[in-house]
């Protein structure tokens, strides 16, 4: 059975070894689940092996790296959707998120756990310069997933964006949820769009991609992070709910 409360890193040795010790910005596990946890692969595997919105049917098969999951020539990797934005350029805000806590260790390890739950991944295809590479070097996006879903909105009304380049280099994978409901549906995110389908619920700013992504305040920021997890819960729970039906 697939179990949404799983953590990937948990079943890693080392992961949490000196964890900020060193570090207490950027620093991080030394193992990345989305390539090492092989709990995380087979639920990937299982739970997006499924019908899609084109009529075909998904049957996910397992690689060893660099292509980790595939299927009809669609080469498909892991990847968070829910980020701490732990950046250098964001270590003002991080310092002062580091001050409010008792113990900012813990803190940060009770967030990272709760995003490598499966309902903080998601399913990227995988070359150079992907869209999950893309969507974390451009500054207007800065990782965040609200921005990147808006990008992909965009994208299947035919409009530009800051990661329209990379979406229109996987046309194809793109093309087998039809339209941006189907693809919504079909990886669970309804918590993050309107009820028609037509906005993406943006956690903080505008949504405009007018400037840098990275949330201006500590007060923002703080904003963002429950929003993320607030939506983590809700998404965890329809993998729960789709799981029970199905038999997962």
């Amino acid at each position: 059975m697939i179990d949404v409360t799983y953590d990937f890193t948990s079943e890693l040795d080392g992961y949490w070894n000196g964890f900020l010790e060193k570090d207490p910005i950027t620093g991080t596990g030394a193992i990345d689940p989305d390539c090492a946890s092989p709990t995380l692969k087979e639920y990937h595997r299982i739970l997006w092996s499924k019908d899609l919105p084109n009529g075909q049917k998904m049957k996910l098969t397992s690689h060893k790296a660099p292509y980790y999951l595939s299927w009809n020539n669609h080469y498909l990797g892991s990847d968070t959707i829910i980020v701490s934005l732990r950046y250098l350029r964001n270590k003002q805000i991080i310092e002062q998120v580091n001050a409010m806590q008792s113990d900012y260790i813990l803190y940060w390890e009770t967030l990272i756990r709760k995003a490598y739950t499966i309902g903080g991944t998601i399913l990227f295809p995988v070359h150079r310069m992907s869209l999950n590479q893309r969507r974390g070097i451009n500054k207007r996006i800065s990782d965040r997933w609200d921005l990147t879903l808006e990008c992909i909105r965009l994208y299947y009304e035919g409009k530009e964006s800051p990661l329209y380049k990379g979406i229109v280099e996987d046309k194809a994978f793109f093309d087998l949820f039809v339209d941006f409901k189907g693809y919504t549906d079909f990886f669970f995110l309804q918590d993050m769009v309107s009820d028609d389908y037509s906005k993406v619920n943006i956690w903080v700013g505008n949504g405009d991609f007018q400037e840098d992504g990275l949330p201006k305040t500590v007060e923002d920021y703080l904003i963002f992070i429950d929003k993320e997890i607030e939506f983590l819960e809700k998404r965890n729970h329809r993998i729960h709910d789709h799981c029970i039906a199905n038999g997962l």
